[in-house]
């Protein structure tokens, strides 16, 4: 319970620092100068693409807060006997920190009109999430083949939700980012403007969609590696 009260602060300070950076408290009628000349007065108005990714990762964030709640719950009960944690899951935890890293990459390169670089960063994104996934399919068949099934034990069903769920959300991603990368590869040296900033804001928000994935997956791989577990173990023997 604590997990998602922790989550919520955290996003109510998120809506509010976006709120704060919005300029609610302008009075625009004492504003003077030329209508329509913003001039840098007013900061830029928020994509509707980005808005909705924001709820978008807002909802999923709540979904994964709520896993990582019942899990903590769960595990406290007798019955829960811990399963070994593949070590290919550490490769695959890699991989996800480079694909967020080539996805930032890339974003700093369409900053630049570095297209070349926008390309070579996304398919290095593309191919290091494939890994990713195909990882945590080795992982799930080693463990099938160590025979920790899902019906076994409560710590093995949660573990095949926990990293199917995330992977789903990863599959998802990639779409936008397949898109993505086919508009990088159509010619945006040769693109009107428009056509360039629609590609810089879907690199954008692939990059944000990563980050998120990344910091989702840090949390759960705490969890599983029992790291969490021990901190909130630390944390409640110091409170008492």
């Amino acid at each position: 319970m604590g997990i998602i009260v922790i989550f919520m602060v955290l996003i109510a300070a998120v809506a509010f620092w976006w709120l704060s950076r919005q300029r609610l408290t302008a009075k625009p009628w004492l504003e003077v100068g030329i209508i329509g000349d913003v001039g840098g007065r007013w900061p830029p108005t928020l994509p509707k693409a980005k808005i909705g990714l924001g709820v978008f990762l807002a909802v999923a964030g709540s979904l994964f807060a709520l896993l990582v709640s019942a899990y903590s719950m769960r595990m406290a009960m007798v019955d829960w006997r811990t399963l070994p944690v593949p070590a290919v899951l550490w490769l695959n935890t890699i991989l996800l920190i480079l694909a967020s890293v080539a996805l930032q990459t890339a974003v700093a390169a369409g900053r630049r009109d570095d297209f070349g670089g926008v390309r070579s960063s996304l398919l290095v994104a593309y191919a290091s999430s494939l890994a990713f996934l195909f990882g945590q399919v080795l992982a799930w068949g080693e463990l099938v083949a160590a025979g920790y099934f899902a019906a076994d034990n409560p710590a093995n069903a949660f573990f095949y939700l926990i990293t199917a769920i995330h992977g789903a959300h990863v599959l998802g991603g990639l779409v936008a980012l397949i898109r993505t990368t086919a508009r990088a590869f159509d010619g945006p040296e040769t693109s009107p403007p428009r056509t360039i900033g629609e590609l810089r804001l879907g690199v954008e928000l692939c990059a944000i969609y990563w980050h998120f994935l990344l910091l989702v997956w840090l949390v759960l791989f705490s969890f599983l590696m029992h790291w969490a577990n021990d901190l909130v173990s630390f944390c409640r023997a110091a409170l008492t």
